[in-house]
């Protein structure tokens, strides 16, 4: 058969502990399936049955340490005390299904969940200023105390993470939750160390969180980070105006540990600074500037006809149009791994029919999967 473009999305990838199959990865969807924070059986088929469609790394749904100041919803995974051991399951799951996996430990910040405003985990938030967006309270200001325990709790939830099995751990750092809140400048008007007039000098909560992590699981288990310069309710806010700004953001991040970083867009085929003529996107920008491997993530396999501001949010037709696009960018080498959300959630077995070049049988995303999703 003939070399085609796509094939691109099937070569393996290693980083450190990390070892995949393949180019692909399902993004981090929240679902609100764990009751109490559970991790339930229906849990770890859900996520084993992705892997059996031929993902090559699943990261999961955001997962709140064991700081309760980070949950602001009762039915989203808490990965602390006894609710740590079942994710031992979902990491077997998993493996068994042929993928890699990494928990994505989530602190949600001063940000409530706007889909259950009345949930009252939101009341005791915190956050770097008492702030969730411009002018818009979210959570209490942080204390130096409030930053070494959180700082504490991210690395024994990738300490966990290595001890239950998984291959590697993501921390959350984009769309408006806790890290974010202390890279933007809107956010952050802290006149301490963890404050700052640059982006750079922002970063340096995130940079220690990393560095307290790489201290307890050593230098060959993989650490990514997800960032974006997107928020929630924000989506043209930018930490980084221009590519020297954006280095300057990353590359604490990476002196400090950071292995992957996992590059949040709605759209991935947007690029992120079109006024240097450049057509990169945020992980491409990343790998040209640090070298280091990136992802891109943002409305794989689904029809770019349907875009609109609220990004598909209703219904959404399968394509093959975007993966063929995103292979064709991989095929540059402008990044190294390639993420997708809704089109897996959509479709269990989205990867194979990838593969096999069964575009027919891809099926389409609507938000009622939510309430039927096997």
């Amino acid at each position: 058969m003939p070399y085609d473009v796509i094939d691109s999305l099937f070569r393996p990838f290693e980083c450190k502990s990390l070892k995949l199959r393949n180019r692909l990865v399902m993004s981090p969807m929240t679902r609100y399936f764990s009751p109490d924070g559970m991790a339930t059986d229906e849990v770890a088929d859900y996520y084993g049955r992705r892997a059996r469609g031929g993902v090559g790394l699943i990261i999961s749904e955001g997962v709140f340490p064991d700081r309760d100041v980070s949950r602001n919803q009762e039915n989203i995974p808490w990965f602390a005390g006894s609710r740590l051991e079942p994710w031992r399951k979902v990491a077997r799951e998993v493996h068994a299904g042929g993928a890699a996996m990494a928990p994505q430990i989530w602190h949600v910040g001063g940000a409530r969940d706007f889909n259950f405003p009345d949930s009252s985990l939101g009341d005791e938030l915190e956050s770097p200023s008492g702030l969730y967006g411009p002018d818009l309270p979210g959570g209490k200001p942080m204390t130096e105390e409030d930053i070494a325990d959180a700082i504490a709790s991210f690395a024994r939830a990738a300490k966990d993470s290595m001890d239950l099995g998984f291959d590697a751990v993501e921390f959350h750092g984009a769309h408006g939750y806790l890290f974010d809140q202390f890279f933007w400048s809107e956010t952050n008007k802290r006149t301490d160390r963890y404050g700052g007039v640059t982006v750079a000098d922002r970063t340096r909560f995130a940079a220690e969180a990393v560095r307290a992590t790489r201290e307890v699981v050593g230098p060959d288990f993989a650490v990514l980070f997800r960032l974006s310069q997107w928020k929630t309710m924000f989506y043209d806010a930018k930490n980084a105006a221009s590519p020297v700004e954006l280095e300057s953001w990353v590359r604490p991040l990476i002196d400090a540990g950071v292995d992957i970083f996992d590059c949040s867009q709605r759209r991935f085929w947007e690029p992120e600074f079109p006024e240097t003529g450049l057509d990169l996107n945020l992980a491409g920008w990343i790998k040209k500037l640090t070298g280091q491997p990136t992802m891109t993530v943002g409305s794989i396999g689904l029809a770019t006809d349907l875009m609109t501001d609220f990004e598909t949010l209703a219904v959404s037709a399968a394509t093959p149009s975007t993966i063929r696009r995103v292979a064709e960018h991989l095929e540059r080498d402008e990044f190294d791994l390639v993420a997708v959300g809704r089109a897996i959630l959509a479709d269990p077995e989205w990867v194979d029919k990838v593969r096999d070049r069964r575009f027919d049988e891809l099926k389409g995303y609507s938000v009622d999967l939510m309430k039927t999703l096997d």
